[in-house]
């Protein structure tokens, strides 16, 4: 279970209580401080720390290159992913065309993301932590309670999308169930409604051991996708006489062609917009630099290259048995005429979701949470209170809505983009990858990130105008051409506006948080 870990030093006397009744949150949180700040020779605050939220110890960290990239392997492989690449075959791109496509964004992807995980791996932090160096030890929970939000609709939304395929490998095993597929209760059928709640379960209950027992669950399920994804693909292949539609389906040619790929790199790297930022929730427990970088080398350009080329065969093969043109992998599992391999590759795509919503969508919101009451909520207890609101949202409403997709889920998403390039430019540019970690966690007027009142108003100031910027080239209609971009619009003029105005009077000390760092059972 996530249990308390100890800080750097001995820590005080933990609190009791009555013999059979737990010791109460606040008061476990309380002590943490007490021996966190006997320890750093300074006032470490209970509304900004707790065991959760505490940079992890160097010694004891778990994260190899081989965890790391299990992430991508199953990150990489998700349905949405392949409905994407797959909606560039659609556009008119062609194999090679959707492979350089993918390589321009796997680039991309590669250098930011080791970059904002040598930021976890160096401080320990989480990201609602580490938004703090730029935005203030208040203004952070702007920056982390918008990645949250994204991600728990996404969270409840991939659920309904794997409860879907559940359903069909539970009639696929028993016809019979049939029958409880046929009426609606707020939307979903009884069969509906079973699927759901079960599998929201099962991702609670191993979310609920900690970030240790996620990691070891990317690690099982990470070799299950890859090998079940290419097995698809060597099916539709010989299904299809080993003959597949390598050139586009439209012909694009010259400029038209050169920019569709280009967008689709572009868009490729703003499907990633989360996870840049949020990448040291994880890289937090990496061993080295070196973990960081050999993961990412297989899990993302080697891997991404490996998932463009299970596309063009799946898109490209099915094209060339039957003319038509998939959306996901979905629909070439439903056409598998054996049901034992039918229910397999079901089996195998549950597992695929499970990992892709632990990793991309719950972990984020459950920091975020934990942030935003480190007294009350722990890492199990945000875990449930953000698992019940992708719930209680009724996720698949959101996703049969497309003007929620697009505008509401489709604008949170753009202001991402801003807030990656506020934190990575006052992060690399401007302190050189100096921090004070300690001072993360203290409420002091004097403290380096207290800035006013706790909010840093020049980090607002340069992303007000970056996320309008980034909102209107998204959705406007006189901007079509420019939309895929909107990411790098938004990221880029955050990132000079606040070069700019930048307070260059600050001192910038690094200081490591190994005195108040917790064992690292993240």
């Amino acid at each position: 279970m996530h249990t308390t870990p100890p800080v750097g030093v001995e820590p005080a006397p933990a609190p009791t209580a009555p013999p059979g009744q737990p010791v109460h949150q606040t008061a476990a949180t309380d002590a943490l401080c007490d021996a966190a700040s006997a320890a750093a020779g300074r006032d470490i605050s209970p509304s900004l720390y707790n065991a959760d939220l505490a940079p992890t110890k160097r010694q004891g960290r778990r994260w190899t290159g081989y965890s790391i990239f299990t992430l991508w392997a199953n990150d990489v492989h998700s349905l949405g992913n392949y409905a994407f690449a797959v909606g560039l075959f659609s556009l008119g791109l062609g194999g090679w065309q959707i492979l350089t496509a993918l390589a321009i964004g796997a680039a991309l992807l590669f250098v930011l993301l080791s970059f904002s995980g040598f930021m976890g791996q160096k401080t320990g932090v989480p990201f609602p932590v580490m938004s703090r160096i730029s935005f203030g030890i208040r203004g952070a929970q702007l920056a982390s309670l918008l990645r949250g939000a994204v991600a728990v609709a996404w969270f409840g939304i991939q659920t309904f999308l794997a409860s879907v395929v559940l359903r069909v490998m539970l009639v696929a095993m028993v016809p019979s169930l049939h029958d409880l597929d046929a009426n609606s209760i707020l939307g979903l059928s009884t069969l509906g409604w079973i699927s759901f709640v079960g599998l929201w379960i099962v991702q609670l209950v191993i979310v609920s051991f900690g970030m240790e027992m996620i990691r070891k669950y990317e690690a099982f399920a990470g070799p299950v996708i890859l090998l079940t994804m290419v097995l698809l693909a060597v099916w539709v292949f010989t299904e299809a006489h080993g003959s597949i539609q390598w050139t586009g389906i439209r012909g694009l040619e010259g400029g038209e062609m050169w920019r569709t790929i280009f967008a689709g790199g572009a868009l490729w790297v703003s499907i990633y917009g989360t996870f840049v930022l949020n990448f040291c929730d994880f890289t937090r427990s990496a061993v080295s630099k070196k973990s960081i970088v050999r993961g990412n080398f297989w899990g993302i350009p080697i891997n991404m290259l490996l998932f463009g080329a299970i596309v063009v065969v799946l898109a490209g093969g099915q094209y060339k048995i039957n003319g038509t043109i998939i959306e996901t992998p979905s629909d070439i599992v439903q056409s598998i005429p054996n049901t034992l391999f039918l229910v397999l590759a079901c089996l195998a795509i549950l597992i695929l979701t499970i990992a892709v919503n632990l990793m991309a969508n719950f972990v984020a919101p459950v920091y975020a949470l934990t942030n935003l009451f480190p007294k009350r909520l722990n890492f199990r207890r945000a875990a449930w209170v953000s698992g019940t609101i992708g719930l209680v949202i009724l996720p698949w409403n959101l996703y049969n809505n497309p003007l929620v997709i697009v505008y509401f889920l489709g604008g949170l998403g753009a202001l991402l983009g801003p807030l990656f390039g506020v934190v990575m430019a006052d992060y690399w540019l401007l302190r050189r990858g100096k921090v004070n970690v300690p001072e993360l966690y203290t409420e002091n007027p004097s403290g380096a990130y207290f800035y006013k009142r706790g909010v840093n108003p020049r980090a607002i100031i340069a992303l007000v105008p970056a996320a309008v910027l980034a909102i209107l080239v998204a959705f406007l209609p006189a901007l079509e051409a420019a939309a895929p971009f909107a990411w790098f619009f938004g990221a880029g003029v955050g990132a000079v506006s606040y070069y700019v105005i930048a307070d260059r009077r600050q001192r910038f000390e690094d200081v490591d948080g190994e005195a108040i760092a917790v064992a690292s059972t993240h």
